[in-house]
């Protein structure tokens, strides 16, 4: 798993639980849907790459 790969799920996964969590606390749930989404791609993007590193070896 490359480095900028990593970072890049890493900061999806950050971001998206901080909008989802400021979205739930103001009551906007479709930004708060929006905020989950981008958590779980953060985390399925985190999974490929693992995944794609567990062949390599």
């Amino acid at each position: 798993m490359s480095a900028g790969e990593k970072a890049k799920a890493k900061t999806e996964q950050v971001v998206g639980k901080a909008v989802r969590k400021m979205a739930h606390a103001m009551g906007n749930e479709t930004t708060a849907a929006k905020g989950a989404a981008l958590e779980a791609r953060g985390k399925a993007r985190d999974t490929k790459e693992r995944a794609k590193a567990g062949f390599k070896r």
